[in-house]
């Protein structure tokens, strides 16, 4: 059996929709995706997966083969599955653009709709954008360490967990300025430039590393990166001098050098010096193994002469942060705000809006998180725009190449404090007034619900 993604939900939303189903509760309902709180160390998040989510939502209903084997589990009403079939997704969806800075408790997206149809839609808008956002995010961190003077790879897919896992990380490193990835698949799927150079094992294939390198070189010889760390890196090193000094001659070029292993900062000033005595000034040395934003910023601090990054393994599953604390919650229904009063866990209540406030050279100054149906404040400009409408697109998809761009604005204008890799500077994000009294209002009158006044006489 091949589920549709309209199954990718937890147990209980189809037991919590059966229920609203039968006690007829088919009022709109609002329910809003946001971060509690950032990760470690991090001043933002980058809002991604949105793009994706919104082409999932677009198809989303329940085949006859989902039907019946939900019958099999012999948990639900012949008369509610009758009706599950025939569900589309009809409702609106309000987001953050693909790209978007970030910060806690902003809404990066609000699904409007029956709450059946809401509710049935939490795991996979958790799941996407929780996943996508933090990988974006920590790919943003890894760019912004490697400066713009040198390039950064994605090579994490074979670490990732799962093959979709890994397209997840090639489209998201894109978004924020990767300059490709050695994942063919999302390569393909997704227009990015890939990029490739050889592994051990083709080194060890051969008699002598000489070999390797030639027959390589014989293979691809305008497009040739050899990996120099086999056996002895120094000795790796020369050898690849030898045969660039043998293209040369053949009217052709060595691209580069990767150094996958040891003292990578050390390796590339000898790397760099022996290249540049031999002539070869253009070869490119790229650096791969264990890296993320700490190691590159030590090495960029060290002046390591290293043009290019390939991250693997620690961007791939987000290694410092692997998950983030994300919510998908009902702000209101029926027409009734509504918030969760649970320790650390509180809840703002009513449908939102973020405005971002500039100064007068274009950085962000101060985020204000308000209700939607309040006026916009001056100067403020709202993040979150309809993208969905009674279950259609409004507009017609946006390109991952316009997102990235996009991304560079938001980029542009984010304050350097906040992109410290270790103490970032806390960007300010307030509540507008009318919803710090909404969500004061129905705190006290939940309270008082709960805890009524003691009116037993003494005695």
């Amino acid at each position: 059996m091949h589920p549709s993604l309209a199954t990718f939900t937890d147990l209980y939303e189809l037991t919590m929709a059966q229920a609203y189903w039968q006690e007829g509760m088919a009022e709109t309902a609002t329910f809003s995706f946001f971060f509690r709180s950032l990760p470690p160390h991090r001043g933002y998040l980058v809002a991604a997966g949105i793009e994706p989510l919104l082409a999932e939502l677009d198809g989303f209903h329940f085949t006859e083969e989902d039907i019946a084997a939900l019958r099999q589990l012999r948990r639900f009403h012949e008369d509610f599955l009758s009706y599950l079939a025939g569900v589309r997704f009809t409702g609106s969806v309000r987001a953050v653009a693909e790209g978007t800075v970030v910060f806690a408790n902003e809404p990066l997206l609000e699904v409007t709709a029956p709450i059946l149809q809401a509710q049935l839609v939490e795991t996979l808008v958790v799941n996407r954008l929780h996943v996508y956002t933090l990988l974006a995010s920590k790919a943003a961190r890894v760019r912004w360490a490697a400066g713009p003077q040198r390039q950064v790879v994605d090579f994490g897919a074979r670490r990732c967990h799962g093959l979709e896992a890994a397209d997840m990380a090639a489209y998201s490193g894109w978004l924020v300025g990767f300059e490709g990835t050695s994942n063919v698949h999302a390569g393909l799927r997704y227009g990015i430039p890939l990029y490739g150079t050889m592994a051990h094992s083709f080194v060890t294939a051969f008699p002598h590393e000489l070999d390797a390198f030639r027959a390589y070189a014989r293979t691809f010889p305008d497009s040739t990166t050899l990996l120099v760390d086999t056996y002895d890196t120094v000795a790796g090193i020369k050898h690849a001098l030898r045969i660039a000094g043998e293209l040369q001659q053949q009217g052709h070029q060595l691209r580069g050098i990767r150094l996958d292993s040891g003292d990578l900062a050390s390796l590339s000033r000898i790397a760099r010096q022996l290249a540049d005595a031999a002539g070869f000034p253009h070869l490119q040395i790229f650096a791969s193994g264990g890296i993320d934003e700490y190691t590159i910023e030590q090495l960029v601090a060290q002046r390591a002469p290293i043009d290019a990054f390939g991250v693997g393994t620690k961007y791939g599953v987000s290694q410092d942060a692997p998950y983030g604390d994300c919510a998908y919650k009902l702000v209101s229904y029926a027409g009734r705000a509504t918030l969760k009063l649970s320790e650390h866990k509180q809840t703002l209540p009513g449908s939102k809006q973020v405005y971002r406030f500039y100064d007068p050279t274009g950085q962000m100054l101060y985020d204000q998180i308000a209700l939607a149906e309040e006026p916009p404040p001056l100067g403020g400009q709202p993040l979150l725009h309809e993208v969905i409408r009674e279950g259609r697109r409004v507009h017609p998809p946006v390109s991952l190449d316009a997102s990235r761009q996009y991304f560079r604005q938001q980029w542009a204008s984010l304050p350097e404090p906040c992109k410290d890799l270790h103490n970032p500077v806390p960007y300010d994000v307030q509540l507008s007034v009318r919803l710090h009294q909404l969500t004061k209002q129905l705190t006290e009158q939940l309270r008082a619900e709960l805890h009524p006044p003691d009116h037993t006489p003494a005695g």
